[in-house]
């Protein structure tokens, strides 16, 4: 068997293992919480019983998993390069709040003005990313510790810009601060037509965000630019080898911003699917916590975007279950287990997996020798 396809196939094989002892450790943890493991799992697949409702659980898991696979590719960057980006959190924070505040100043056609708040987006998140690069390149600050700290500053920033300077008018009634919502020409369609063409009727709320097909096109170029050029290779190489990087001409400081860079810019795209596709505005109550959970797609995803798509879906599939397991008196709590659990065991089952894949290759090395000296 080919060395390549067996290192895939171990792969695999290792995190089917990883989830599967995964779900025995949760169903303890659901015992020990006084439920039924059977009706955990079985609220897991319960999309409804009806069309409508199946088609609001897909959307809402394609929804959860959009800004979730966006967050693991910032996090991959950085991990490429050995880099540990921990500042995803308020990077995406910082370019949301910018990014909806200054598209709600002007109307221009949709295409530009989507355009716009992408880039406004992107570029924040990219320049409040090169703070720690710089840090680190010229000081030899540890980028964990200065974007931990960056992450709290850009969080209460965006808390204090979105209550002052950037808010906008709050209805009677309203209990929440949000910037002035977006014009209409900045509202991303939605692809509900992808369920219509299912069978499936338009899901209630924003339907399917259209900022999924955004998604898939950064993580394809993504995928070439890390892959198939020779900056790709230029990271891959400082990751591995600083040292030897540096004797072949490659500029460590350079790769070090660079990459630092491009997870920022990244990372500030999180929260536009939605910004663009539901709430129009940024707000007091937008959803926390993605850049941390982006660290545990891309490790679950191996810093691979076709990895991280698939560790997304998972994510998504699971946080959709929330509901359903409240109906089924299991506690949410059991997600956050699941979740934590199926991460730590396919790092595990990936040290393990590459272990034996070099194993192997060494055995198959040194029989290739014995003939040749034979």
């Amino acid at each position: 068997m080919p060395a390549g396809l067996f290192r895939a196939l171990l792969t695999v094989a290792g995190a089917v293992v990883a989830i599967l002892v995964a779900i025995g450790i949760s169903s303890v943890a659901i015992v020990a919480a006084g439920a039924n493991p059977g009706d955990a799992l079985a609220a897991f697949f319960n999309f409804g019983e009806t069309d409508r409702s199946f088609a609001n659980g897909l959307a809402q898991m394609f929804n959860r998993a959009v800004p979730l696979f966006l967050a693991g590719l910032a996090v991959a960057v950085g991990f490429r390069m050995n880099l540990f980006n921990i500042g995803v959190e308020g990077q995406y924070r910082i370019a949301a709040v910018c990014a909806a505040y200054v598209g709600s100043t002007f109307v221009a056609p949709a295409p530009i003005q989507i355009t716009v708040i992408i880039v406004v987006a992107a570029a924040v998140g990219g320049l409040y990313a090169l703070i720690p690069a710089v840090m680190k390149v010229t000081r030899g600050v540890n980028e964990v510790i200065s974007t931990i700290m960056l992450n709290y500053i850009a969080i209460n920033l965006a808390a204090f810009l979105v209550r002052g300077p950037f808010a906008g008018e709050r209805a009677e009634g309203q209990l929440t601060t949000t910037t002035p919502v977006l014009p209409e020409s900045a509202w991303f369609p939605n692809m509900n037509w992808l369920l219509e063409a299912m069978g499936l009727p338009a899901p209630r709320g924003g339907g399917m965000w259209g900022f999924l097909l955004v998604a898939v096109v950064i993580g394809v170029a993504l995928w070439v630019v890390l892959e198939r050029t020779k900056f790709g290779f230029d990271v891959k190489a400082s990751g591995l080898n600083p040292s030897a990087a540096f004797a072949s001409g490659i500029g460590p400081k350079r790769m070090v911003i660079s990459a630092m860079v491009l997870s920022g810019a990244i990372a500030g795209l999180i929260g536009l699917p939605e910004i663009l596709g539901d709430q129009h505005a940024f707000g007091t109550n937008f959803t926390p916590g993605l850049g941390y959970l982006g660290i545990a797609v891309a490790l679950l995803g191996r810093n691979s975007p076709y990895g991280i798509a698939v560790a997304a879906l998972l994510f998504a599939f699971l946080d959709r279950a929330q509901g359903p397991l409240q109906f089924a008196d299991v506690p949410p709590s059991v997600i956050t287990i699941m979740q934590g659990t199926i991460v730590l065991l396919v790092v595990v089952a990936n040290e393990i997996t590459s272990r034996v894949a070099l194993r192997r290759e060494e055995r198959r090395a040194a029989r290739q020798l014995g003939k040749v000296s034979a």
